[in-house]
């Protein structure tokens, strides 16, 4: 599903000098993988999966989604993130003044301005998948972080993506909600098929991946 070759990024800093965030990163991932990324705050790991998310482009390499090159100018990386990609946040990012389920259906207004009986029904779905059904018409403020996190798994799933990208999703949870959201990861990838790519610092929360690499000095090792 991934193929990534020899990927370079690199920031300017404020002397003018050139910081080496990734330096010719190499990356294959399978469909239906569980992919844990880890690595120390300022590693890179955000940057590489904001590559994969076609949130931002390398300075050089190449990124095969799907047999698709991601890193020419013609592709709609828009389009390819709101059809393909799912995207969980560390800080949930749900708007307070929509209830749960209307968060949840957010992404399928993207392109059209109604959500269809259809997408309503595969919400009601996630809910009961990820264990929250009751939260349904609740607004974020009424939402523990558990709750605030699985309802943005939710939102990440809506879309039916093949890929779901997620960013220490569990970083702002105790112990007891991280290990929840691990294992609620690991259900999706294995019940719905969905290939997950995960960065994170915890080594509980890597552990329920099929392969966890590290991301050093810009550089991926196993």
């Amino acid at each position: 599903m991934i193929l990534l070759s020899n990927i370079q990024k690199s920031y300017q800093d404020g002397d003018n000098r050139r910081n080496h965030v990734l330096r010719g990163i190499d990356l294959l991932v399978s469909r239906g993988e569980f992919l844990a990324i880890k690595g120390p705050s300022g590693s890179g790991k955000t940057t590489l999966l904001s590559i994969l998310g076609t949130l931002l482009l390398p300075d050089s390499g190449n990124y095969l989604l799907d047999g698709t090159e991601m890193t020419i100018p013609n592709v709609d990386h828009s389009l390819v993130r709101n059809k393909r990609i799912g995207f969980v946040f560390q800080d949930h990012r749900l708007m307070p003044q929509y209830t749960a389920m209307e968060n949840i259906l957010l992404p399928t207004l993207a392109y059209k301005s109604r959500t269809s009986p259809e997408e309503i029904e595969y919400a009601r779905h996630l809910l009961e998948f990820a264990h929250i059904s009751g939260v349904a018409n609740r607004y974020p403020h009424t939402l523990s972080g558990g709750e605030a996190s699985r309802v943005a798994v939710c939102r990440a799933l809506i879309m039916k993506p093949s890929l779901a990208l997620a960013d220490e999703p569990t970083g702002q949870l105790d112990s007891k909600n991280a290990r929840d959201i691990a294992l609620l990861l690991s259900e999706i990838n294995k019940d719905i098929q969905t290939t997950i790519v995960m960065v994170t610092h915890s080594d509980e929360t890597s552990s329920v991946a099929h392969r966890i690499l590290t991301l050093k000095n810009g550089v991926l090792n196993k």
